[in-house]
């Protein structure tokens, strides 16, 4: 495994994408998918331009997960993106030196699974909040896939859950500080205080164990930096 940091190259991507969500890469990801995919590079960089974490979809209770993650992926159907599962079919040809047929082995399928976004030559999974073991199956799949040769790089984003829940116990405090005293609740509306989620130190400490293989990986995750500005509010 290779971890790189192409996506620092200010001609790979803008510094202002850079600043506003954090990075990690395998075998110089965001470089391979700016020369072998650049309409699908493009349609990445826009959606991280434009995104933002605002708190009134993200701080919500029982739709954590389906806010954030549904708009993400709305902004990738509308430029061509879609759910897709990848299956995987192999078979032997037996050759005589002539290179002559002798036999077709019978083919081997492998089930793959519903990728949230794919186009091109390129997977992409937004990950926000799901149990962390979705990550093994992900980074398995990419792996594959790419070794199959089906794709050239793969996307996953998430989050920096550290810093995202330092954050939301600020914006919740302020909210909390224009409520009565009998309305207050120290409780945040949603459970950020598990680890186990898919989150950017989840997805790093499976990457460096060396699971990608040779596979551009590129992980992208939601900041402080990510959030628009905005406090939280209960509408």
């Amino acid at each position: 495994m290779f971890e790189t940091k192409t996506y620092d190259d200010p001609v790979v991507l803008s510094p202002a994408i850079r600043a506003r969500w954090a990075f990690l890469e395998t075998s110089s990801a965001a470089a391979v998918l700016r020369s072998v995919c650049p309409l699908e590079w493009k349609d990445i960089t826009e959606v991280l331009g434009a995104f933002v974490l605002d708190p009134i979809h993200w701080l919500k209770k029982g739709g954590n997960r389906g806010d954030i993650a549904k708009t993400i992926d709305e902004m990738f159907s509308a430029r061509g993106w879609r759910e897709t599962r990848v299956d995987l079919v192999t078979q032997g040809v037996l050759l005589s030196k002539n290179l002559e047929v002798i036999e077709r082995l019978p083919p081997v399928e492998q089930e793959g699974y519903l990728v949230d976004n794919f186009k091109g030559r390129v997977a992409l999974d937004v990950e926000w909040n799901a149990k962390d073991g979705n990550l093994d199956r992900d980074l398995s799949a990419y792996r594959a896939w790419h070794e199959a040769g089906v794709i050239s790089a793969a996307v996953l984003i998430t989050q920096d859950r550290v810093g995202l829940k330092a954050l939301a116990e600020t914006l919740w405090a302020d909210y909390q500080a224009t409520l009565c005293t009998n309305q207050r609740s120290s409780k945040l509306p949603i459970d950020l205080g598990t680890s186990t989620t898919t989150n950017l130190e989840k997805a790093a400490l499976r990457v460096r164990r060396g699971v990608m293989g040779t596979c551009p990986l590129l992980i992208v995750a939601a900041t402080q930096d990510t959030w628009n500005g905005k406090p939280y509010s209960a509408a």
